[in-house]
């Protein structure tokens, strides 16, 4: 009804443009000697010869395809592994291009189908970011994460009801309330199916509620940076696209969303599906606000979620969200080992491959804990004696034992960025200097920062000599400020791109290269003015409730234009009867339920009109033609309230002012 551009939220972020532009861009340059030395550097610094995570990959394989695209009834891709390999094979060594240890990251990632975990558990992995798991019931299948897309869902459920003999999926659990866990189950059941019975759908508590509200409110700049973050516009290559850390890359499709029929709501809570017995580990505010780990007492099995994986995961994602509270995570795996440490003989997880064997999984759910234990404590110790996120980003070192430990390294998250999120967590965005309280936005500082430098000409003088120095980051630094004193400046943008995919080319992180090769991209080539996102799904339109709805159009409400005006609209629905009054005053939109009797105009529709006018099936004069719209009141009001609300454009710039 209100939503003109709707909100781009997690669900909408993943469905981006196509890698195709890229091709026809300009081309990326190769590694400097900096480069190949500092990657060299890496290959000589880290156990490459232990090949413990490759077997365990390759562990337990049933079935794999020849080729892996799979698309949607119409030909479109929506997940495509044979571009990636083009170029990964496992008896290939790194590019100059690509750090070698995100490079054996990728050989990993790119080991695809299905497997079997142990007796009656089995994965399909490599068929999206996510591992889709399936437990064998007494007369179906219960599936843990069913991927992002309904179309590699399916394919999942085909290739295993092929290899293993048909059976019906008769429950879904969602293990947490991001996209990649639950967008796909639309792809095996249906609607009708659940609302029969057929199905159960389990979920931790408060899923729904974080599943479509996550990214509803700052959904357009999460998703721009997430355009970043994921590398949507890279050609997948040796000098592009490459791991995402916790895999390839994200799938396209429409993403889906059944709601549970049951939410988990306390540890130790044990539900026998099917003939299998599940007892469930809440984990709120880990990796994500509703989260829980599930064990298997018949089989000595534990289901991690996303709690641990085989890298340090994010305590602040780079496509933005609310910082995660590492000591809480840290405490829970802590619990996990005092609770099932004794008996756990096979781990596995939404992510990468599993670990079979007590004496391994103990001592690598030790170091999953003492990962986000060890960032969080020695961050808060430098925090203590007066040192500020970067420089304690600058200080901290792993000790040994983790720094040297493949599952803690930095694929997708990393201990740079992360104490960075510590610090945030308890001091906020001020580092406590008070030069830094009020001080200049980008775009004007640089040009008084190129001044004082001497001028353009001067600083792009000295920065080629940083670059030819290897010092990329400064020059990173550096060439941002003459960028945003002149973005019409072919000669800083080239500099500053050539920098930052230098830094790309050595980041162990797949999103960190991604961001820096994405930059690097959008200075060549500019900032693309079509394509990106995709309006959030209908599943989740359908699943928000009003109060999230009301919430994001408070903060499309423009100040200049609600400045002094005051009004009121009440809205009856219908058919959920219930009743809101929303407040124009003080330029601040509120929302109530408590209804006033002189709202200076009404409208009275069912929930389904206003799903369908945010799905652009209908529009509100059509809707008031056709009746399913009664509106009393001043019309012009509520005409005049439309206006004031902001659309956003998603493609804003980024590395340009």
């Amino acid at each position: 009804m209100f939503m003109k551009n709707r909100t781009t939220t997690l669900i909408s972020l993943l469905f981006m443009i196509t890698t195709s532009t890229a091709n026809a861009a300009t081309e990326p340059k190769p590694a400097t000697q900096h480069t190949i030395d500092a990657n060299t550097n890496v290959l000589n610094t880290l156990p490459f010869n232990d090949k413990e995570d490759f077997e365990n990959a390759q562990r337990g394989l049933i079935a794999r395809p020849d080729t892996l695209t799979i698309t949607t009834t119409d030909g479109k891709p929506v997940w495509d592994l044979e571009q990636y390999k083009t170029f990964i094979q496992l008896d290939k060594a790194a590019p100059s291009t690509v750090n070698p240890s995100l490079w054996r990251n990728a050989q990993l990632l790119m080991q695809n189908g299905l497997y079997e975990v142990t007796k009656n558990i089995y994965q399909v992995r490599g068929y999206d970011l996510t591992n889709i798991t399936f437990i064998k019931g007494k007369t179906g299948w219960i599936v843990f994460d069913p991927l992002i897309s309904p179309e590699t869902a399916k394919a999942a459920l085909d290739l295993i009801n092929e290899a293993l003999g048909e059976r019906p999926v008769v429950a879904i659990i969602y293990s947490h309330s991001h996209i990649d866990h639950y967008g796909g189950a639309t792809g095996l059941v249906t609607k009708a199916d659940v609302e029969a019975g057929k199905v159960q759908i389990l979920a931790p508590e408060h899923f729904t509620e974080h599943a479509v509200s996550e990214n509803v409110i700052a959904g357009n700049a999460m998703g721009r940076r997430a355009i970043y973050m994921y590398g949507a516009l890279l050609p997948r290559d040796a000098k592009g696209g490459l791991s995402g850390g916790l895999g390839m890359t994200t799938s396209t499709g429409m993403a889906g969303l059944l709601l549970p029929t049951h939410e988990v709501t306390k540890t130790d809570e044990k539900i026998n599906i099917d003939g299998v017995e599940m007892v469930f580990q809440m984990t709120p505010g880990t990796e994500a606000p509703a989260e829980m780990n599930t064990w298997f007492p018949q089989w000595d099995a534990l289901w991690m979620a996303e709690n641990t994986t085989n890298t340090m995961h994010n305590i602040l994602t780079l496509r933005g969200a609310q910082v995660r509270d590492a000591l809480k995570w840290s405490s829970y795996l802590n619990e996990t080992i005092e609770k099932w440490g004794d008996e756990v003989v096979v781990k596995f997880q939404s992510h990468h491959w599993p670990m079979w064997g007590n004496e391994n999984i103990v001592p690598y759910f030790k170091k999953q804990r003492d990962i986000y234990k060890f960032t969080h404590d020695q961050s808060v110790r430098l925090m203590n004696q007066g040192y500020n996120g970067e420089e304690i980003s600058e200080m901290i070192t792993l000790p040994k034992e983790l720094e040297n430990n493949w599952a803690t390294r930095g694929y997708y998250g990393t201990l740079r960025h992360n104490s960075r999120a510590v610090y945030q967590r308890y001091m906020g965005w001020y580092n406590g200097n008070p030069s830094d309280l009020n001080n200049l936005p980008q775009e004007m500082v640089a040009k008084k920062y190129i001044d004082f430098m001497g001028g353009e000409s001067e600083v792009i003088k000295k920065a080629k000599r940083s670059f030819d120095n290897g010092e990329y980051r400064w020059v990173a630094e550096v060439m941002k400020h003459a960028v945003f004193a002149n973005p019409s400046s072919t000669e800083s943008k080239e500099l500053l791109a050539d920098s930052l995919e230098q830094l790309g080319y050595q980041a162990e992180s797949g999103p960190w290269r991604s961001v820096y090769l994405q930059g690097a991209y959008e200075l060549r080539n500019g900032v693309p003015s079509s394509g990106g996102t995709q309006t959030a799904t209908p599943d989740t339109i359908r699943a928000m409730t009003p109060e999230m709805l009301f919430d994001y159009l408070a903060v499309r409400l423009n100040a200049e234009k609600a400045a002094g005006k005051m009004f009121s609209i009440n809205i009856d629905l219908t058919d959920i009867n219930s009743h809101h009054t929303l407040t124009v005053e003080n330029a601040v939109l509120n929302h109530t339920q408590k209804q006033t009797q002189n709202a200076d105009v009404t409208l009275s529709m069912t929930m389904e009109t206003m799903n369908r006018i945010q799905l652009k099936e209908l529009t509100f004069d059509e809707a008031i033609k056709d009746g399913k719209i009664k509106l009393t009141g001043n019309k012009a009001v509520f005409d005049n309230f439309l206006i004031m609300l902001d659309d956003f454009n998603f493609w804003f710039n980024v590395v340009t002012p």
